[in-house]
């Protein structure tokens, strides 16, 4: 039988843009970059061809990241960004696809009202929010259904959403702007203070992926990069140790791991007891990074695992939660003013 429309479930990331069609799986996995011409407004390449630019551009030509901490930053870009990877999703469809798309538990009704919007013009029927971190918790395979708490913490390129779920909702969260690419702006400043070189983004992202870690490792893992002498302006190539890039990133986790805290400190005893019996759940690409488990657990003293296919999680959660779409509310979901409310 020939299927008029898939409902999508999309994880709009800062990073990467995800797609799970219904009955299909994840069908697009693509970097959140656009390569725009300046001078007319052209958007010249999305996804992995603008990423591949980035740093190696002309003056006229700029490769830019439109989301930034997990929400939208350029409107008119995300707008054209999005409709370019639904095109490539839906070509063969007859009917404009409904679409659950995540968000950061931070967000604001402005932000979220750009969102739908963003997602209606790029060629959407109808748009859902779900909040990134009850996705990622169904995406985990969390039995979130009863009364029963768990902790799901999603450090994703943008964003850290932290949150306590019980009966298919959000009991306690909290959204901070530090993830993946604070961890990747920590490395560039200090390779360039305690080196004197100057790196770009993905050399300092491949150096995080490579030996990054903000837990003590017991073997010594070095990595050979090159960039270019701050004095001189000409290229210089250095060997940069895991000691290095701990010292670099664990600034950054410290404000992951402090943010935690907070939000277990507004938890439910109940709820506490839960977790603690549970464990904590990492997802989000940021979860990866050696050691994190490891220092989420010294520091709330509760058990902590890394998911399974962390990365994808919240868009897996986004196509489960396609199941109950008819019960789902259209358009916005005002997660800001129900958390001042519940203050």
């Amino acid at each position: 039988m020939l299927k008029l429309s898939r409902d999508l479930g999309i994880d709009l990331g800062t990073s990467n843009v995800v797609v799970y069609a219904e009955g299909k799986g994840i069908v697009l996995r693509e970097p959140a970059v656009v390569a725009v011409d300046k001078t007319s407004g052209r958007v010249l390449q999305v996804g992995a061809a603008a990423r591949n630019m980035m740093g190696r551009t002309p003056g006229n030509v700029v490769a830019v990241h439109p989301l930034k901490a997990g929400v939208i930053s350029d409107y008119d870009l995300t707008q054209k960004m999005m409709a370019e990877f639904l095109k490539k999703v839906i070509r063969f469809s007859f009917i404009k696809p409904r679409v659950i798309v995540s968000v950061p538990s931070g967000i604001s009704e402005v932000e979220e009202r750009a969102v739908i919007q963003a997602m209606m013009e790029a060629g959407a029927r109808r748009v859902y929010l779900i909040e990134a971190p009850l996705a990622a918790g169904l995406g985990a395979q969390l039995d979130i259904d009863g009364a029963n708490g768990h902790m799901v913490i999603d450090i994703g390129g943008g964003a850290t959403d932290i949150a306590v779920l019980s009966m298919n909702g959000v009991a306690e969260s909290s959204s901070v702007k530090v993830a993946g690419d604070a961890f990747d702006d920590a490395i560039v400043r200090y390779v360039r203070k305690q080196f004197g070189v100057a790196i770009g983004i993905n050399t300092a992202e491949e150096i995080k992926m490579t030996i990054g870690c903000v837990f003590p490792r017991d073997e010594s893992y070095v990595m050979q990069i090159k960039g270019r002498d701050v004095k001189t302006g000409l290229a210089k190539e250095i060997m940069i140790q895991a000691n290095d890039a701990m010292e670099a990133m664990f600034p950054t986790a410290k404000l992951i791991a402090e943010e935690v805290l907070a939000v277990l400190e507004r938890t439910s005893p109940e709820l506490i007891a839960d977790v603690s019996g549970n464990g904590i759940v990492l997802t989000g690409g940021g979860s990866q990074i050696w050691g994190m488990d490891r220092l989420l657990a010294e520091v709330t003293k509760m058990p902590c695992v890394v998911a399974d296919d962390a990365d994808s999680c919240v868009a897996y959660g986004c196509g489960r939660s396609l199941g109950w779409i008819r019960q789902m509310q259209e358009g916005t979901i005002n997660i800001a003013r129900k958390k001042l409310l519940k203050d």
